[in-house]
């Protein structure tokens, strides 16, 4: 599945270059020349991924760098800081304030390429020989087939159990339907996407607090489906 990445950067001739360029290798491309806009898209969207440069017309990176680590349901977002200035000090801040990795302008969008994978690897979640997901009060366990909230068994299908695990293997990325549907290739789900929809309805309805108002399983208008990261008060984490 192509990981979905955020091009924070007002310089439109740097961005429709390594947007394309990155695009050209797999990764889906959203742009904000501001601040403002960056905010407004995640908050409507999820995403793998910010590369994120510190002087933005409407504020600092630097500064929103900081913003992001202290919201909890963007503070693990990789962040890959942009700089005309190459000045170490600049490097050193950047990286104490959170960001993940830092490139000095100019760069070859062969190495931006580089480091992106390099950090979405970093990021992915390490699933081999683990028999139990843990999300909060949500335990997905593997071997049991079995989900457990607050340590008691969820009422869930066979298939919905294979649908939920589909998701919580991939926690943070945006599913569409056609994604989930072939990783349940040989089950018996209906040919039309949308009976997707009902599924997900039904395993909100046993896993959610207020199934009106899902905080596991989120849906990203107009993309699919997202399993959170970070579900509970940090409280219950």
């Amino acid at each position: 599945m192509n990981s979905r990445l955020l091009l924070i950067d007002d310089d439109a001739r740097l961005t429709d270059m390594v947007g394309d360029y990155l695009q050209a290798a797999g990764f889906e491309i959203d742009v904000a020349p501001n601040l403002a806009t960056a905010r407004q898209k995640l908050e409507q969207g999820v995403y793998d991924l910010a590369v994120l440069d510190i002087m933005l017309p409407d504020g600092d990176g630097l500064d929103f760098c900081r913003e992001l680590r202290r919201d909890a349901r963007l503070k693990r977002l990789p962040v890959l800081m942009l700089s005309a200035r190459g000045e170490p000090m600049d490097r050193i801040l950047g990286l104490e304030l959170g960001a993940d990795d830092y490139l000095p302008k100019p760069f070859e969008p062969r190495e931006l390429q580089a480091r992106v994978k390099a950090l979405l690897r970093r990021a992915e979640p390490d699933m081999q020989g683990v028999e139990v997901l843990r999300f909060g009060r949500l335990e997905v366990d593997l071997a049991a087939r079995m989900a457990r909230l607050d340590g008691k068994p969820c009422d869930l299908t066979s298939h919905q159990f294979d649908l939920l695990v589909v998701l919580a293997q991939s926690p943070g990325r945006v599913l569409s339907r056609d994604q989930i549907m072939d990783s349940l290739k040989g089950h018996p789900l209906e040919a039309f996407d949308r009976s997707i929809d009902v599924h997900i309805s039904r395993i909100r309805a046993v896993i959610e607090d207020d199934p009106k108002t899902p905080r596991r399983v989120l849906t990203v208008r107009g993309a699919g489906y997202v399993f959170a990261r970070k579900q509970d008060a940090e409280g219950h984490a």
